[in-house]
């Protein structure tokens, strides 16, 4: 029997197995590996310091959304030898014919000087919100600051969905103003880019709004220390901020044994074609989502993307033909500006985001570039669609490869 093993059963490996499963005949075998029985709504960790969703709305068993036919293996993964093509586990050995990998990615805040114990406490001045515990702890934190400045600080790139930084500080700036508290607080974005953003045309729109909402953006600083004690972050060039509360990517890497492997990147990535979504150096060898090094976002809309492109490969290999280098980067982000609106950005490799409608050319609902209510809505409605139809790997009125159809590039204004 011909065999698939899916290392990690987050929403990228999720999707794959399901897909896999319908195509596949039953002479193939496709067993995920995990060592946490618990789904994981990421998405919904941004809202939890603002307190409109809980831990319970973001998470939920995983095998709730193991295909039948799909064999789940509870294990902690150490190692894969590639060139034997097995996967070694703590409590036994599979061998595969195609492997997939899913491992994501995590935030390991010891590599910032200062933060070598930082574990998520609520009553700590410094937090992130990149795992279930620590966005859990900021909402304590966030619940009861009502005077100071706070920092949402970009520790270094990459991290996980670049827009969520902004999602932060416009929600911040709204939570503060709802609790009446707005005027006693400094917002400050600290990042390492040259700007809010990195696509010219969505870091204008970006800076405009924050500026709106009274947000210093600070870029160009490189995180080096951050000094708890004197409640100050310094930049390797030693430029200092202050804070009363800091809040961070904190830097990210993959899984350790990525990089024993001998398929890393040096940061626990998979040297990944940018467009078969191949390993580098293994054409048996597929990978989805935060586990690769390919130049987009680490979001779920990129995962998702990217599942039904190493599907589409993973069969035409099968049959014996060869894959298709056909994925562009696509990646479709809702940014929550607060009061109920948010923005929506399309993207990939080449393209910048570009005003629009989205998914229907010239009808929408969605308004790419703008700001909007139906925006919003359409990203509180994101999370049933997860639930229920993403993780299942139901077809969806989204293209792998990014349309042009409707898009127009924004008149330049001259003098």
């Amino acid at each position: 029997m011909k065999k698939i093993v899916i290392l990690g059963s987050g929403a990228g490996g999720t999707m794959c197995a399901a897909k896999l499963r319908r195509e596949l005949g039953r002479d193939w075998e496709i067993t995920i590996i995990d060592n946490d029985e618990m789904h994981h709504y990421q998405p919904g960790w941004l809202f939890i310091p603002f307190g409109i969703y809980t831990a319970k709305d973001c998470q939920k068993p995983k095998r709730d959304f193991i295909p039948p036919g799909v064999n789940f293996i509870l294990d902690e993964v150490v190692g894969v030898n590639p060139d034997k093509r097995v996967v070694e586990c703590e409590k036994g050995k599979y061998d595969y014919d195609y492997l997939i990998v899913a491992t994501g990615c995590h935030p390991v805040p010891e590599e910032v000087e200062g933060l070598e114990n930082w574990k998520p406490d609520s009553k700590s001045n410094e937090h992130t919100f990149f795992t279930l515990e620590s966005a859990c702890a900021l909402y304590k934190r966030m619940k009861y600051f009502e005077k100071g400045k706070m920092i949402f600080n970009i520790a270094e790139m990459p991290h996980k969905c670049p827009v969520v930084p902004m999602e932060f500080i416009f929600m911040a700036d709204w939570f503060f103003a709802k609790n009446g508290c707005r005027d006693n607080i400094e917002i400050e974005f600290v990042t390492p880019n040259t700007g809010i953003f990195t696509k010219p045309i969505a870091t204008k729109v970006m800076t405009a709004t924050a500026e709106e909402k009274e947000i210093l953006v600070t870029p160009n600083f490189d995180l080096d220390t951050v000094n708890t004690e004197e409640k100050y972050i310094e930049s390797a060039r030693g430029d200092k901020i202050n804070y009363d509360l800091f809040i961070s990517t904190m830097p990210n890497l993959g899984a350790d044994y990525i990089e024993n492997s001998g398929m890393g990147d040096g940061m626990g990535y998979v040297l990944t074609d940018h467009h078969t979504l191949q390993a580098e150096k293994y054409e048996n060898i597929y990978v989805v989502g935060d586990a690769t090094n390919v130049p987009t976002s680490k979001a779920g809309s990129v995962a998702h993307y990217e599942a039904d492109i190493i599907v589409e490969n993973l069969l035409l290999e099968i049959d014996g033909k060869d894959p298709k280098p056909s994925f562009d980067g696509h990646s479709t982000c809702f940014i929550v500006s607060g009061y109920d609106k948010a923005f929506l950005f399309d993207f990939n490799y080449k393209t910048e985001p570009l005003p629009g409608k989205f998914p229907f050319p010239g009808i929408g609902p969605f308004e790419l570039v703008g700001e909007s209510n139906a925006n919003y809505w359409g990203k509180m409605m994101f999370k049933w669609v997860y639930w229920n139809l993403l993780l299942s790997g139901q077809e969806m009125p989204l293209e792998p490869q990014m349309a042009m159809a409707g898009k127009h590039w924004p008149k330049v204004e001259t003098e």
